[in-house]
């Protein structure tokens, strides 16, 4: 997986590529390392480049919500697409957190 992140006014956008595994779990720290701002400041995952995302990477989606919550951010998912939004959709994940197109 390879990430980009980009801060501005109006959030925090972390763009996702490639696929995430359990391999990713490491370097996902670096990706949660980035949660930060003032209660209610968003925390936006583009999820339109990632090609395929395990079991795992589902579960490193959870923690990045919940550490969110602890730190009052505002969390969602966007973009994404084919086998990606197909599995969080079977996960059920749309129910945990706010996922756009």
């Amino acid at each position: 997986m390879d990430f980009s992140i980009r801060n501005a006014d109006a959030g925090t956008e972390i763009q996702l590529k490639g696929s995430m595994t359990f391999a990713d779990h490491e370097s996902f720290r670096d990706v949660i390392a980035a949660f930060d701002g003032p209660p209610g400041h968003r925390m936006v995952f583009d999820l339109s480049g990632l090609d395929f995302v395990d079991s795992s990477g589902l579960g490193m989606f959870i923690i990045a919500r919940e550490t969110a919550e602890k730190k009052k951010l505002d969390f969602s998912l966007r973009g994404a697409r084919d086998d990606v939004r197909r599995l969080i959709s079977v996960a059920k994940l749309h129910k945990l957190f706010k996922v756009a197109d």
